[in-house]
């Protein structure tokens, strides 16, 4: 058990991966000055977004790509904290990248990567499947002896995915999402079910959740899930933001699933002791 002190950041992702190096620069080093230890910014916060802020990854200019993630590593070097931020991944020849989230520790060394496993889309030519190629892995890492787990956006869709991750023994979820410039009927929708579904996997998981978004309007702003379901921390909507929270593994927190969790995964679906009675197997009569 442990405690770390998370910074969640937001702020408007801009088609310049320049631009958006200035703010993620910005937001760690007002992080650190907050306490953080773990700094987790949104989805394609610094290259942009395929299909939104970029055309199509012909256009990205991957040497500034490079050069702005080296930038990003020596900041978190110099700060002795640990980055999570949200970046295109380049593949070979004609290979449509991946969507991911490089994974900095406070040495400044790319410690992993996470590749976003559901891109949205029902076939290769639409939705994100027009511009990206899905992963296949979960990924973990450690922060101050916390075990953190990674999702991106649609993938937040799939609780079997969360469930997943807490058999890898997770305690810390970062999920970026880059839902920003919807529609105000879109925004509405998404404004109740995306707190709604990560509040559940918080607390049918017994883990903390960081949610993390753009802020173009519309978008919904980010927050944090404590282990027990609750948002116990929320940014404003479509300005830029940090909000710090201490993750204490030790606090305990109410947890309805915790004595019955683990068998559950075991793939045994009761509590307590089940008996032979005819009246139990049977289920066509009174």
């Amino acid at each position: 058990m442990a405690t770390a002190v998370l910074a969640t950041c937001q702020f408007q992702v801009q088609k310049n991966s320049k631009d958006n190096l200035r703010c993620v620069l910005g937001q760690i080093e007002r992080a650190v000055a907050k306490g953080a230890h773990i700094v987790h910014f949104s989805e394609a916060c610094l290259s942009g977004y395929l299909g939104v802020e970029v055309p199509n990854h012909e256009s990205t200019d991957w040497n500034r790509i490079m050069v702005a993630m080296e930038e990003i590593m020596a900041a978190a070097k110099r700060h002795r904290v640990c980055v999570v931020v949200g970046c295109n991944h380049r593949l070979t020849g004609k290979h449509k990248p991946h969507n991911s989230l490089y994974v900095i520790d406070s040495r400044g060394k790319l410690v992993t990567r996470y590749d976003k496993m559901f891109c949205t889309g029902s076939n290769s030519a639409e939705g994100d499947l027009l511009h990206y190629t899905p992963g296949a892995d979960l990924v973990t890492f450690r922060v101050r002896g916390i075990t953190c787990g990674l999702l991106i956006c649609h993938d937040f869709r799939y609780p079997e995915l969360f469930r997943a991750y807490k058999q890898q023994g997770v305690e810390l979820m970062l999920v970026s999402f880059h839902n920003a410039g919807m529609t105000k009927a879109n925004y509405d929708k998404y404004l109740a079910t995306v707190p709604a579904t990560l509040q559940a996997a918080a607390a049918s998981n017994y883990f903390t959740v960081s949610a993390t978004n753009g802020t173009r309007k519309y978008a919904w702003p980010s927050f944090v899930v404590s282990a027990e379901g609750l948002v116990v921390s929320k940014a404003s909507a479509h300005r830029s933001a940090i909000l710090i929270n201490k993750i204490d593994t030790k606090k305990k927190l109410y947890d309805a699933s915790a004595a019955w969790r683990g068998r559950c995964m075991r793939g045994i679906f009761h509590s307590g002791t089940l008996v032979r009675d005819d009246r139990s197997r049977k289920r066509n009569m009174l």
